[in-house]
């Protein structure tokens, strides 16, 4: 059968008088990942010692990609996706596939490959190769960025296999609630709202330890909220000769802004302005993907985990930026 030729099922999809939001997000995706960069990141370490590498031939490395963004965007298990692909039309088309022709990648296939990534920290490499195709393209404004942390959750129970909460996460107070689980800290170009960094800690660590990469060499104000004072003076920001030249814009507390004139008041709102545009990326990983849970025990996983959304983030806010320039 030639693989170019329409199916029934692909005749009787085209007829239909509404797109899913899923097929319509999964078109947009489609079209604005770049397929062959990331494939050729992969593909080094996966016929070297990836999936197949002993036994029935090897998954072709683009098939078992779309299958790890389906897991990832769609916040999904090693079982759940594959369950998901053979249920989805929207899935399916999105992998290539044809049933007649082939099968699903099973979930341990899935489980190797993610397994894969992990280990090489090819999240973080996709995550850098889209950061440069950004800079490439002339799509960041650069001379400043906005660092801010949130809270990922973790299981607090002991109820599983080894009886233990995750050693990796901590337990810290945000206003007068407790939280157990892990930080993502980021930054984000204030000029755009991309993200072009980012680090994950226990919830315990404290963001200004994080700041310091979060930053670029060549930022000239940094935006930040009331938890960021005395950043600037912090050794290894003020110690170095580019990052001490940065001026911190620090939102006020509370307390301090019921208490200011006007003119200041009207400043503090127009640096909250700018704060806002590190919510979006947060909001897509969240809202969009789903991830308000870690998704494995360790940092290691969940960063790896992280830096493929933040980076389909990124992707995402670009599709929309020039769909609505278009």
């Amino acid at each position: 059968m030639d693989s170019d030729q329409p199916s029934f099922t692909d005749v009787e999809y085209g007829n239909r008088r509404r797109v899913s939001r899923r097929e319509t997000f999964l078109d947009t995706m489609d079209a604005t990942i770049p397929w062959s960069v990331w494939v050729g990141l992969i593909e080094p370490h996966y016929y070297a010692g990836g999936p197949g590498k002993k036994g029935r031939k090897a998954k072709p490395i683009a098939t078992m990609l779309r299958m790890y963004l389906l897991q990832v965007w769609f916040s999904l298990s090693d079982e759940g996706v594959e369950e998901a692909i053979y249920d989805s039309y929207a899935m399916r088309r999105f992998m290539g596939l044809d049933f007649a022709l082939e099968q699903v990648p099973d979930a341990t296939t899935l489980l190797h490959f993610r397994h894969l990534l992990e280990k090489h920290q090819l999240g973080q490499k996709l995550f850098e190769a889209q950061n440069e195709i950004f800079e490439a393209q002339g799509w960041i404004m650069r001379g400043g960025s906005i660092v801010d942390a949130t809270i990922i959750a973790a299981p607090s129970s002991t109820k599983n296999a080894s009886g233990t909460r995750d050693p990796q996460m901590h337990q810290t107070k945000k206003g007068n609630q407790w939280y157990f689980g892990m930080k993502a800290h980021i930054g984000t170009d204030a000029g755009t709202g991309y993200v072009h960094s980012m680090t994950c800690t226990a919830a315990n660590v404290h963001d200004l330890d994080e700041a310091v990469h979060l930053v670029r060499a060549d930022d000239e104000v940094v935006y930040v909220d009331a938890g960021y004072q005395g950043a600037a003076k912090r050794p290894e920001i003020a110690g170095d000769v580019d990052l001490s030249k940065i001026e911190w814009r620090v939102a006020a507390r509370k307390g301090v802004l019921k208490t200011m004139a006007e003119p200041d008041r009207v400043t503090e709102s127009r640096k909250a302005s700018v704060r806002a545009k590190v919510e979006h990326p947060f909001l897509i990983v969240k809202r969009d993907f789903g991830f308000t849970k870690t998704r494995y025990r360790g940092i290691t996983k969940n960063s790896n985990h992280l830096n493929v959304l933040f980076a389909s983030a990124n992707w995402l806010m670009r599709a929309r930026a020039v769909a609505l320039m278009g």
